[in-house]
């Protein structure tokens, strides 16, 4: 699986000169002797188990690679108000590349989320979840070749929630243009250097005429710039029902936050499940930080029950 999705992710070099960069940049990838400096979340659950199974396909491989290994604390940092110290956060800016196993954040305990932490503190504006049929997977369909991006920073999942009053909860949705015109351009930019043909933009200005409406006139805007990208808008509730009818009628998708959270788990349910989509994080700095999409699974953990080529599909992606 992860030598198919390698060949996927990697894509088709549109010139010959990037396919020249393209070989140099694997020679020099494969045969340095300088090892490349990553961090990594083993994460929890079964994570440990995938993140050792990772770095012993890279030994096997002979791609040195210098881990800096981070585990979750067990007591909150004062300085990121979470269980991810300010270090393991530090480590990710100075190697400007990693890798993340799952991370189990408590239900209604008054815990930040430990992803949302991640992609605050990190400026990870953009997450890109490739979804593929895989060779040998059986399921509904064998043609589903998409990719969805998704902005990572605010809409829902801003963490602006109080209660007003008891019995009366209010949650707050953020758009702005800059971090719309952002992922936007990334989206245009990314189907134009992958050989894609189309960016749809997931909305419901339908009905939010003002934040999704913002982020429309984003996507707007850059598409004017990409005349030889096919552009178009669809309703997200159109989009799921036509994700689910026929996934060969698109092939980027960008959206707001939540939007993207659901439609990317829709678009894994379409290959076989969260388990065979790898998921990268980007951000301005030229951080990239590659993930696995799929639980903790805390029941099985320590038992080497779970498939240990779970972590090679992420960090093919960098």
């Amino acid at each position: 699986m992860a030598a198919f999705l390698a060949r996927r992710l990697l894509g088709t070099p549109t010139s010959t000169s990037a396919s020249l960069i393209s070989i140099s940049a694997a020679r020099a990838f494969s045969s340095s002797t300088t090892p490349i400096k990553a961090t990594l979340f083993p994460g929890d659950g079964i994570g440990p188990e995938i993140a050792e199974s990772v770095k012993q396909v890279f030994t096997a491989a002979d791609v040195a690679i210098d881990w800096d290994e981070h585990y979750v604390s067990t007591e909150v940092d004062p300085r990121t108000n979470s269980f991810l110290t300010w270090e393991s956060l530090q480590s990710v800016l100075d190697n400007k590349v990693g890798l993340k196993g799952p991370m189990a954040t408590p239900i209604g305990k008054g815990h930040r989320s430990l992803n949302l932490t991640l992609r605050k503190e990190l400026n990870l504006y953009a997450n890109v979840r490739p979804c593929y049929s895989l060779p040998g997977y059986k399921t509904r369909y064998d043609d589903v070749d998409l990719i969805t991006i998704r902005e990572n920073t605010e809409g829902e999942y801003s963490g602006l929630e109080h209660q007003v009053v008891k019995g009366v909860v209010e949650s707050i949705k953020i758009i702005t243009r800059k971090a719309s015109m952002r992922v936007a351009e990334y989206a245009f930019l990314y189907a134009k250097t992958h050989g894609r043909k189309k960016v749809s933009a997931i909305h419901k200005a339908n009905i939010m005429q003002k934040t999704d409406g913002l982020f429309l006139q984003c996507c707007d805007e850059v598409a004017e710039k990409y005349p030889e990208i096919e552009y178009e808008k669809v309703v997200i509730d159109n989009c799921c029902m036509m994700l689910v009818k026929n996934p060969a009628l698109f092939d980027v998708l960008v959206m707001p936050n939540l939007y993207g959270d659901i439609i990317s788990d829709l678009c894994a349910g379409l290959v076989g499940g969260l388990g065979l989509t790898p998921s990268c994080n980007i951000g301005e700095d030229g951080i990239a930080l590659a993930e696995a999409v799929h639980g903790s699974a805390p029941d099985i953990a320590g038992k080497f029950q779970c498939r240990l080529d779970l972590g090679l599909a992420p960090i093919v992606l960098l």
